[in-house]
């Protein structure tokens, strides 16, 4: 079709999004959210902001088009005189496969100056993703979000009609965790481990990974509980460490409580526990942990006293330890639950060779690492997920 043809307009539905829970309207489009909206109400500032940035997320249909255009406004954060993180990316895939990539530009940026905390906005353009030369014929097209900004989607444009996909793959997982489950410092929203597990296997994927908020909410557990899945999976500590928001005595019974909500709906769903990947600042040291810009560039440090580990304060190894023992405890009665010690994904050795840039999120050869070592244990042989195919 020639370029100056007019474009087929489809307005951005709940039908076309997998991944999100819920939408909400924005002021110039749609919003993909990662919760529903009861559990929005109950949500903090940073859990809010988290959901509203679609990890995971993507728009899925089938089509004969060649040219697909897709409006969508951007929201980020930067800290001023602090070198910005890379801008998001849109992953356009055809029948599974990555044909395009396009990088997120204009949109709302929300400026902190890093000295006095002072929050300024800027606005920008609404931008048009566009892709051509898609081949000929029907296909399952997806386009997947950026995953750590938030995105307002106005409208679909194609050379060919759309049609909504019922589901763009097979078994349904399900997935809670932290940043690294979000997948903050992979290079793109297919690059997160979560998505490459995804992609390799098969899986119809939800994410419910949140930077910073992975705190064990029980009405998240509702909403696990009440979303259909296959498949679970739970990347649990580093937050809580993070944030020093509890003790020991608080963490066990919370995250049997988690566990026993996700069992009310999903009483036989293979279901994955897995501990914190290596974090060299937290494996010994609690928290709080802290931003420091002292050279421009944003890092993080915990300022906790190695000490008050004793005393029950959280750690990345004792958290380790009582997961394990927790998975232990409970597979007496449930046999569909499993624990993957987080330093098989990522350990020591492999922190070395793969700093964390910020001293706290993988990057993206860790992510490609996770990913694989993942797959192996989940799907291979005698894999906790292999008893669900």
């Amino acid at each position: 079709m020639d370029s100056s043809t007019p474009l087929r307009r489809t307005p951005v539905t709940a039908d076309l999004l997998h991944g999100a829970l819920d939408t909400e309207q924005g002021e110039r489009g749609v919003v993909p959210c990662r919760l529903p909206a009861w559990a929005r109400r109950r949500a903090d500032p940073q859990l809010l902001s988290a959901q509203a940035q679609p990890a995971g997320v993507r728009l899925a249909f089938r089509t004969t088009a060649t040219r697909i255009e897709l409006t969508a406004h951007r929201t980020h954060m930067a800290f001023r005189g602090v070198a910005p993180r890379p801008a998001g990316r849109f992953d356009l895939l055809v029948g599974g496969e990555l044909m395009a990539q396009v990088e997120a530009e204009g949109g709302t940026a929300v400026l902190v100056d890093a000295a006095t905390g002072a929050v300024e906005t800027e606005q920008g353009p609404t931008q048009t993703v566009r892709v051509d030369g898609l081949p000929a014929g029907e296909k399952n097209v997806e386009i997947w979000l950026p995953h750590y900004e938030r995105v307002e989607l106005g409208e679909l444009r194609t050379d060919g009609p759309v049609a909504p996909l019922a589901a763009s793959r097979g078994r349904r997982w399900l997935n809670y965790g932290s940043s690294i489950s979000q997948g903050s410092n992979a290079a793109s929203p297919t690059g997160t481990w979560i998505a490459r597990v995804a992609l390799d296997a098969g899986l119809d994927v939800t994410n419910l990974g949140f930077s910073g908020s992975a705190m064990l909410d029980p009405f998240v557990a509702r909403v696990m509980r009440d979303r259909p899945a296959d498949l679970i999976s739970l990347e649990v500590g580093i937050n809580l460490v993070n944030a020093d928001v509890m003790r020991m005595r608080a963490f066990t019974p919370l995250l049997h409580g988690f566990l026993d909500t996700i069992r009310e709906g999903h009483p036989d769903t293979p279901l994955l526990l897995v501990s914190s990947p290596h974090c060299a600042m937290h494996e010994d040291t609690p928290g709080p942990a802290a931003i420091d810009f002292g050279d421009g560039v944003m890092r993080y440090r915990a300022t906790g006293n190695p000490a008050e580990a004793r005393a029950g304060k959280l750690t990345l190894r004792t958290i380790r330890e009582e997961t394990e023992r927790i998975v232990a405890q409970r597979s007496g009665d449930d046999p569909h639950i499993h624990y993957l010690d987080g330093l098989e994904l990522f350990g020591a050795e492999d922190e070395v060779r793969h700093p964390l840039a910020d001293n706290l999120h993988p990057g993206p050869e860790a992510h490609a690492l996770m990913a694989e070592r993942f797959g192996a244990h989940a799907f291979g042989a005698y894999g906790p997920f292999v008893e669900a195919g």
